[in-house]
């Protein structure tokens, strides 16, 4: 059965489709996430320390907990990091052909350095990409959907409606 079939008998039942939720924007989230601010509102803030997630929001009260970044980012990190300074170190080499002490004191401190800094922009990236996604329990529908964790209290953000 296709998906026109599928609405058509559920109008026939009276059955209204679920409604789907609203479309999340990618390129948002993942410049938000450079900027390690939340997905949701783009105010508060993602880490709670230099790679800790928040749970929450501490703004918009959004559930970060869900967030399954893992090893994501380091490899991220290795990836655009390595692209950086691979070709720096074959330029050097081929013009200057410096010694093997000023290569290790020119590419193992910025390799560091870079590491760092990219590291918590990077997990941002990836953490609200899973967010714009809805992947890992972003979903509220979603079977992964955890319940938070053991003595977290999600507060309740309620919509203020105007009055009419």
């Amino acid at each position: 059965m296709n998906v026109t079939t599928d609405l058509a008998a559920d109008a026939a039942r009276g059955d209204a489709p679920a409604p789907r939720p609203p479309a999340r924007s990618v390129p948002a989230a993942l410049l938000r996430g450079a900027r390690r601010v939340c997905p949701a509102c783009g105010t508060g803030a993602l880490f709670a320390s230099y790679l800790k997630v928040e749970p929450v929001c501490p703004a918009c009260a959004e559930e970060l907990y869900h967030q399954r970044a893992d090893d994501a980012p380091p490899y991220a990190v290795i990836f655009v990091v390595g692209h950086i300074v691979v070709p720096l170190m074959v330029i050097v080499e081929e013009v200057f052909r410096p010694d093997m002490w000023v290569h290790l004191a020119l590419w193992l401190p910025l390799t560091l350095a870079l590491s760092l800094l990219l590291l918590p922009p990077l997990k941002g990236m990836l953490v609200n990409l899973q967010w714009a996604l809805r992947m890992h329990g972003f979903d509220p529908a979603s079977e992964e959907r955890e319940a938070p964790p053991n003595g977290m209290v999600v507060p309740v953000v309620r919509a203020v409606r105007p009055k009419p």
